[in-house]
């Protein structure tokens, strides 16, 4: 559905995209992350036709985004992360020129209009000036434009970004629902939401593809299989000597510095060690009182910080052509 090669981008002598490459099959929603300033705000507005890439090929349903932009256009709902509303306009006004712009026929807007309504939750706002709409209702706006047309591809840049957790879960559902009929590439911080919806993850840094596989297999592949969290009753430092030297521990940092006269450390093991029995014995050893220890699993968002060990400097010229979008 999506294929990718080769991809570059440069603003000026900055390579904001460098030779990227992958594909997104129908029916997937893959999670596309990385630092501010990694490159996918970039990206994402390459696939739209939205940004001009420097040198590569993209295809979009088959079809090659540097010869009949407005063919892949028509396929494609693009929601960016900041979503361009117009203020004076109301919601029910900005929804009818979102359909006329996208070329649904006359006779089917009020029906488009009320289906997209209904899918994100905004039948009750049609008639207010968006200029007076919350952070919430302005995403699901934005969402609701890039639904209108049912395109097969959605490409969403922080869909949740403003959202309570109630409308997250709404979204979420949303999105998952998706997986049926519509392919989808999804940006998100949020990365505990990405490792839920996802069937495939691809991390970009520094305007390169770093890691791409699923969840699962990042996670089982990061060469960690847990950490350990434990509190004691001891000064941090003697705890932390004392846990550093025990076998099959590679690092051991503070959690909550001492206070109330406990200490709070995460240990992380080697790959298939456990270590909690030997680490209990050794803090009653010391006639320390134990509070707790239990493991931790590792998780997406372990993976994406071992992977990404910087963020980039968003360097991209500001002109009205492009904006800012080394993101």
């Amino acid at each position: 559905m999506i294929e990718v090669i080769g991809l570059t981008k440069y603003y000026g002598h900055l390579a904001a995209v460098k030779d990227v490459n992958f594909q997104v099959n129908a029916g997937e929603i893959v999670g596309f992350l990385g630092p501010n300033g990694a490159g996918k705000t970039t990206t994402m507005r390459i696939l739209t036709c939205f940004t001009p890439a420097s040198s590569g090929s993209v295809r979009v349903a088959g079809i090659d985004i540097g010869q009949d932009s407005m063919a892949v256009r028509r396929k494609v709902g693009y929601l960016p992360e900041n979503v361009p509303l117009y203020n004076w306009m109301r919601v029910r006004g900005y929804l009818e020129f979102v359909t006329r712009a996208k070329g649904v026929p006359s006779s089917n807007r009020n029906e488009e209009i009320e289906r997209v309504s209904r899918i994100v939750g905004i039948e009750d706002v049609q008639a207010r000036m968006i200029r007076w709409l919350s952070k919430g209702y302005r995403q699901r706006l934005g969402l609701a434009q890039a639904l209108i047309g049912d395109p097969d591809i959605i490409i969403l840049d922080e869909p949740t970004i403003g959202l309570d957790p109630k409308q997250i879960r709404e979204i979420r559902n949303l999105i998952k629902s998706f997986a049926l009929n519509k392919t989808v590439i999804l940006s998100s911080h949020i990365l505990p939401e990405v490792s839920q919806i996802c069937s495939r993850v691809i991390i970009i840094n520094k305007g390169s593809i770093v890691a791409e596989d699923s969840p699962e297999n990042l996670i089982s592949g990061s060469g960690k299989t847990s950490r350990i969290e434990v509190s004691v009753r001891a000064q941090e430092l003697e705890a932390r000597n004392l846990i550093a030297t025990l076998g099959g521990v590679s690092s051991v940092k503070v959690l909550v510095p001492f206070q109330d006269g406990c200490s709070t450390l995460s240990v992380e093991t080697e790959k298939d060690s456990d270590v909690r029995p030997i680490l209990a014995r050794a803090i009653v050893e010391k006639n320390w009182d134990l509070l707790e220890l239990r493991s931790v699993d590792v998780s997406l968002e372990d993976v994406f910080i071992d992977l990404i060990t910087e963020e980039t400097v968003d360097t991209a010229p500001e002109d009205s052509a492009i904006g800012r979008e080394v993101a």
